[in-house]
């Protein structure tokens, strides 16, 4: 499985932030091989880089070199966040090397206004920014992310941090958290620009509009399984974006999950680890081979809202007992 990778904002171990909150281990429990993307911090020169860079080039070569190197026709493909929008493009262009698909809080149609973010992204002069700047700046774009929330993500988490400084445990993965919300790399200039225009700005991928290479982007290419799971809670990525993904898809076997968490709640809460990512896990094992890991003693208060079109993908009717809140965007 080669998973597309996270926002280009943000850097991959957040995925893998510490032993008991790593969806990588869950995967690899699973018995499913996991190769991750790493976007880099991109230099002054990767200012022209384009969204077609990354998707036909970057995801592109590295889905052909792990074809090569397993010998299998496909792969597995996940992405959150942006990647997500990556892997979905990718996958609509090659349905033919792309085994199954996941995205996770992956925003696909653009046009809501339930998002802050969305709202502030359709009068923004991005002409202006990638001009002034080349790159976008990482810390222009987290402090766009905290305003989304200010009381929350400004000044509720460092009142809790302080009320918490007894609590060795509570320290340590507060100062993970952080080390990670503000590791954040320039956006490629270029890449951006069409990112907030083309998507943000005229959702042309929903519209079938989009073009990547010389080539325009039809979802309805997207024939293999897809899971598509989304928060709802996240402040990012509204539940409007995600929602509806499968049903432009071409796919007759599709896995739409809810879950009541927030953006990187979805990544880093105690429920993410027994119950989230073991679920997705469980859906690709169930498609690639996988060996089938333990199931979550404990019972959950909440099942996550799905919509299967295929019997081998419906929910099991255990579920996963509910963690601590997580810090952190989401």
């Amino acid at each position: 499985m080669i998973r597309g990778g996270p926002s280009s904002a943000n850097r991959y171990y957040m995925m893998d932030i510490q032993a008991d909150r790593s969806m990588f281990k869950v995967f690899l429990d699973h018995g499913l091989d996991l190769y991750v993307v790493d976007w880099g911090y991109p230099s002054r020169g990767d200012k022209f880089l384009t969204m077609t860079d990354y998707i036909e080039d970057y995801i592109g070569h590295m889905v052909d070199f792990l074809i090569e190197r397993t010998g299998q026709p496909k792969v597995n493909l996940m992405g959150i966040c942006q990647g997500g929008t990556f892997s979905a493009i990718y996958a609509a262009l090659h349905p033919d090397k792309v085994k199954n698909l996941v995205t996770i809080v992956t925003p696909i149609d653009f046009d809501t206004d339930t998002g802050l973010l969305n709202v502030w992204a359709k009068k923004f002069d991005i002409d202006k920014m990638v001009e002034t700047f080349g790159n976008v700046p990482g810390d222009f774009m987290n402090i766009g992310f905290l305003l989304l929330n200010p009381a929350r993500l400004m000044f509720d988490k460092y009142v809790s941090f302080l009320e918490n400084l007894d609590d060795k445990n509570f320290v340590a993965n507060f100062m993970r958290m952080e080390k990670w919300i503000f590791d954040s790399p320039d956006q490629a200039g270029e890449a951006f620009r069409q990112f907030l225009k083309d998507l943000y700005q005229q959702n042309k991928l929903v519209k079938g509009e989009l073009v990547i290479g010389d080539r325009k982007v039809n979802l309805k290419s997207i024939t293999m399984p897809v899971l598509n799971a989304f928060a709802e809670a996240d402040h990012l990525v509204p539940p409007a974006c995600s929602r509806k993904f499968t049903e432009m898809t071409g796919s007759k076997d599709t896995l739409v999950l809810g879950y009541p968490t927030g953006h990187i709640g979805m990544f880093t809460s105690h429920r993410s680890q027994t119950e989230y990512t073991p679920r997705i896990a469980r859906w690709l094992a169930e498609r690639s081979g996988g060996k089938k890991a333990p199931e979550p003693v404990a019972e959950p208060k909440h099942k996550a809202a799905e919509e299967p079109r295929h019997k081998a993908a419906e929910e099991p009717k255990h579920k996963a007992a509910p963690g601590k809140k997580s810090g952190g965007r989401g």
